[in-house]
């Protein structure tokens, strides 16, 4: 998404739980399709990090007009986004998408900023909720600045390609002794 709304002209900003000081530390060493993503970690023009709600303030200070929210779901993450972040966010009338999971966003708090007139969110585009299905008497099905989806972001015709690519590029590397990719750290939970 980052090369996307570059190409679109917008300025891109990241927020991840670690800092990323330096330029090796901003690359994505994990598997990058040919032509996309950002491998060398150079599209965001300023990176912002901490899991404490200063450094996620800060961080939503900024001139935001899109969230883009795709973190994993641990317990640092658990409603990580609710009302005092979306008053932030309103106050720029910001649009949230959630391509993560639901329970990074506390609901309630969610639907309260969306309905707000003055200082709400502008809208929000949501492939995951809260409960996953949402129930079918939710109030976000009723509002006309959702759009909901049925988790299937990360779905596309060559997930199935992309998987294997994976698969062989971490079988080459284990032949040839060097590092595996797209591991999970069972310690931070993702």
């Amino acid at each position: 998404m980052a090369r996307v709304s570059k190409a679109l002209g917008l300025d891109v900003i990241a927020y991840t739980a670690s800092p990323r000081t330096t330029p090796e530390s901003k690359k994505d060493t994990g598997y990058v399709m040919p032509g996309t993503g950002d491998p060398d970690g150079t599209l965001p023009s300023a990176w912002f990090s901490g899991l404490d709600k200063r450094s996620l303030h800060t961080f939503l200070k900024q001139d935001i007009d899109v969230l883009l929210v795709a973190v994993p779901l641990t317990k640092e993450t658990r409603h990580l986004l609710g009302k005092e972040e979306f008053e932030i966010l309103g106050k720029k009338n910001a649009f949230i998408a959630n391509i993560a999971r639901g329970s990074i966003l506390q609901q309630d708090d969610l639907i309260a900023a969306l309905k707000r007139k003055e200082g709400g969110l502008r809208g929000a585009a949501l492939d995951v909720t809260d409960p996953e299905p949402l129930n079918k008497d939710s109030e976000l099905w009723d509002l006309e600045n959702v759009a909901i989806t049925p988790h299937v972001s990360g779905m596309g015709t060559t997930y199935l390609k992309r998987s294997f690519a994976v698969l062989e590029s971490n079988l080459t590397n284990l032949e040839d002794g060097k590092p595996l990719i797209n591991l999970v750290n069972r310690r931070r939970g993702y």
